[in-house]
């Protein structure tokens, strides 16, 4: 089965010279490169395995990520994709958390939640109940506060548009992961319901508790109904309770992740957009909707 590096810019901060894609090409070994938008993405067909950390040793301090994948079930038809700091940019249960006066305490545990250093359930269940008594007019200003990740709505469109089932599955909220999955264009979204009395948020969170546990689940159940081997998925999402569906996933990628899920997954988005995971596709730029 032959293997395909794909090469992507952050185009913010830098241009895919011909330079650049030199070294990338002679550390893989790989055969002349094929533009899939110029100056930001090509694809380096290698006749063996890529060596990713010579790949990314001669990329040096450039803002370009190296993604290896395999020709067979090359564009996916499910993505499962987490939300906070994967679709939107930020936490949103920490931004909650600043109405509250409580946002770099509540985001000092929220770090050490997503690096696995800490028991998903019980960390969030720790961080509600410190927002017990919280207006529930936060909900909404906090929801002002939220901004989509570059790329996030081209991605969903784009794989839409080709025939996949894109679902949000977080460990976040449903009033955040409703409105977003509405938003950006997914099919479905999963999440936890924060609870209130009608006023204030009473400090507690609606059991079971969707963890990294449901996040697999919700990958092999909707690929089981769908009749799609895993080969043919896509999850991506940044923290540590991710890494199972990450793992699980035919293309799993952690993307801007925790230190933790970077190391441990099989590709890594580090500085582009969502962009990255069409072109990791094969998608080219006139091929993208959004």
């Amino acid at each position: 089965m032959a293997q395909i590096l794909t090469l992507v810019a952050d185009r913010a901060a830098t241009s895919l010279t011909p330079a650049i894609v030199a070294r990338a090409r002679e550390a893989a070994g790989g055969a002349e490169p094929v533009t899939l938008s110029p100056g930001e993405a090509v694809d380096l067909m290698l006749a063996d395995a890529a060596d990713l950390d010579a790949v990314r040793a001669a990329l040096g301090d450039a803002p370009i990520d190296a993604i290896a994948t395999t020709t067979e079930n090359r564009r996916k038809r499910l993505l499962v994709a987490d939300m906070d700091s994967t679709i939107v940019t930020g936490e949103t249960l920490d931004e909650l958390a600043d109405f509250a006066g409580l946002k770099q305490r509540i985001a000092a545990i929220t770090a050490r939640a997503m690096n696995g250093e800490l028991d998903f359930k019980s960390a969030l269940r720790e961080r509600v109940a410190m927002l017990h008594g919280l207006p529930v007019e936060a909900l909404e200003q906090t929801w002002q506060r939220v901004r989509l990740t570059p790329g996030a709505g081209e991605l969903v469109a784009t794989m839409r548009a080709h025939g996949a089932y894109a679902a949000l599955v977080s460990g976040g909220f449903t009033f955040f992961t409703s409105r977003v999955a509405a938003l950006v264009g997914f099919d479905m979204h999963r999440s936890n319901v924060l609870l209130d009395d009608g006023t204030v948020l009473t400090g507690l969170v609606a059991e079971p508790i969707l963890d990294r546990d449901t996040k697999l689940d919700t990958l092999t159940r909707l690929a089981a109904e769908r009749g799609l081997p895993m080969a043919a998925t896509l999850a991506v999402g940044d923290g540590a309770n991710d890494l199972d569906m990450l793992r699980a996933a035919g293309l799993g990628v952690a993307f801007r992740a925790k230190p933790i899920v970077a190391a441990a997954a099989r590709a890594r988005v580090d500085h582009a957009g969502l962009r990255a995971l069409l072109f990791a596709q094969g998608y080219r730029r006139e091929d993208i909707v959004g």
